[in-house]
């Protein structure tokens, strides 16, 4: 059986990107390697600490920039993350000053909302209802 062991979200600064996913979002982090000039650094769900890691990765490559940029500007999120209750994590994290591109919004079978995680990307926030 296959599973997710690892996802990535690209960021422009791995120290930035790592206080921001713990402090804010409430992530904790799992691995952090030294890779060169970067670090391999992973956070994950403190509800679930050996499941999905997520790497904070270098958005070094040529091709990311561009890529991050056109979502952005479409207001396309790169990810999702679940969470128990939208509206309720949405006032949480305005009050730790994290900037929303989108309220919560109730789509039907999902209430979702996108924040900016100020490492380059907007981050969907899902409820399944």
């Amino acid at each position: 059986m296959i599973r997710i062991h690892v996802t990535s979200v690209f960021v422009d600064d791995q120290a930035k990107a790592l206080a921001f996913y713990t402090e804010k979002l409430g992530f904790t982090k799992k691995t952090d390697v030294p890779a060169g000039e970067y670090r391999w650094l992973t956070v994950v769900s403190p509800a679930d600490p050996d499941g999905v890691e997520l790497l904070l990765e270098p958005a070094g490559h040529p091709a990311v920039g561009p890529f991050r940029q056109a979502l952005v500007a479409d207001g396309i999120p790169f990810t999702s993350f679940a969470v128990d209750d939208v509206y309720a994590e949405v006032e949480r994290l305005k009050g730790l000053g994290v900037e929303f591109t989108q309220e919560a919004t109730d789509m039907g079978p999902v209430v979702t909302a996108v924040l900016d995680d100020t490492c380059g990307n907007l981050i969907q926030l899902a409820t399944m209802k």
